[in-house]
C-alpha cells in the first residue's frame, strides 16, 4: 500500500498536499507527492518522519526483495491503481523522502540501496513471493513510459534495473512450495514404485524356477 508521504524534488522538509478540495491535509502528514494544480507545501513533524522510519524498516526487516522507482510524471489515477495492485499481490509500496528511507533501511539487508537513492523514490518490498514486487512494477512500467525502474534488491545484493525480469520470473509462494514438494516426494515415489514391482519380480522369479523343474522332470 502507498502511503505517499514525501517530494524529494521540493528542497528541506516540505511535501505537497492538495487544497481546500482535496483528500488530504496537512495535520495528518500523509501527503500527496503529485504536481498538480492547488497544491501548497506543509512541513512534516518530527514525531512522523519517526513513524515513517520505523514502519520502512520493519517492513524492510520481513521483506524477500525491493525494487525502486522513480514515479515523476504518472498520473495520480495511474498511482492509485498501481497502489490497488501492490495492496492484491501482497506487495508494499510507499513513496519515501530519500533521505527517510537511507535511515530506514540501515543496518537492514536492503542498506545496499542506498547508493542508488536520487531523484523521486517509490518503494515497493515484496512480502510474501520474492517476485512480487518486479512482477507488479514492471507491468505497471509498460503502460507507464513515465514510470521507470531504479533498481533492485535481494539477498543483501543491489541489481541493476535491466534484472528485473530474472526477479520477476521468481516462483510465486505456491509454485515454490509445489516445487518444494515435488523435490521432497521424488524419493518417496521412487521407493513406492520399487516396492510395487517387488512382488511382480518374486512372482516371475517363482515361475521360472518352476518351469525349469518341470522341464528336467
Amino acid at each position: 500500500m502507498v502511503k505517499p508521504d514525501s517530494d524529494q524534488a521540493r528542497p528541506n522538509s516540505y511535501h505537497r498536499t492538495r487544497g481546500r478540495t482535496g483528500s488530504y491535509c496537512a495535520s495528518t502528514s500523509r501527503l500527496e507527492t503529485v504536481t498538480e494544480p492547488g497544491v501548497k507545501l506543509v512541513a512534516i513533524r518530527l514525531e512522523d518522519k519517526q513513524q515513517i522510519v520505523s514502519e520502512v524498516n520493519q517492513a524492510a526487516n520481513s521483506a524477500l526483495s525491493a525494487v525502486l522507482a522513480d514515479y515523476r510524471g504518472v498520473a495520480v489515477g495511474d498511482l492509485t491503481e498501481l497502489r490497488k495492485t501492490a495492496r492484491e499481490n501482497k506487495v508494499y509500496l510507499r513513496v519515501v523522502r530519500n533521505t527517510l528511507l537511507k535511515r530506514a533501511v540501515a543496518g537492514t539487508e536492503f542498506e545496499c540501496i542506498q547508493e542508488v537513492l536520487i531523484g523521486p523514490t517509490i518503494l515497493a518490498f515484496s512480502q510474501e513471493d520474492p517476485g512480487a514486487a518486479a512482477r507488479v512494477l514492471k507491468d505497471f512500467a509498460k503502460e507507464n513510459d513515465n514510470f521507470e525502474i531504479k533498481a533492485l534488491s535481494v539477498g543483501g545484493k543491489l541489481l541493476e534495473a535491466s534484472q528485473i525480469d530474472v526477479l520477476a520470473k521468481l516462483p510465486t509462494h505456491d509454485q515454490a512450495l509445489s516445487i518444494l514438494m515435488s523435490v521432497l516426494l521424488a524419493p518417496v515415489t521412487k521407493l513406492a514404485r520399487t516396492l510395487n514391482e517387488v512382488p511382480s519380480k518374486v512372482t516371475r522369479a517363482v515361475a521360472a524356477v518352476r518351469d525349469q523343474k518341470q522341464e528336467a522332470a
